[in-house]
């Protein structure tokens, strides 16, 4: 014998007629406004798509680039400050100074 009973779910009742056509109405403005969508019918171009992944990356790129080159000449001005530690301080005034020879050309 079973701890446990299994309880019966309650049928709904059926929604009427008309409940079921004004329902259905409203799905289909819904799914025609989202296939007008501006996204929906760009991916429905294979060279759209191609473009705008390609556009995407290079612009991904671009940003990776930038922003390591923006931590990476920060972390390095900071390491040049500290001169208490003589093998990083040395190392970090080497990258510095050779930063601003390379910036003046």
């Amino acid at each position: 014998m079973t701890r446990f009973r299994r309880r019966r779910r309650q049928a709904e009742p059926e929604p009427a007629p008309e409940d079921v056509r004004a329902e259905l109405r409203s799905l289909t403005r819904e799914v025609s406004r989202l296939n007008s969508h501006n996204f929906i019918r760009m991916h429905n171009s294979l060279p759209k798509v191609l473009a705008f992944n390609f556009a995407r990356g290079l612009v991904f790129g671009l940003g990776s680039v930038l922003g390591a080159t923006l931590l990476l000449s920060i972390i390095g001005w900071f390491l040049s400050q500290v001169e208490f530690l003589p093998i990083i301080g040395d190392w970090a005034t080497q990258i510095a100074r050779q930063i601003e020879e390379a910036m003046s050309q």
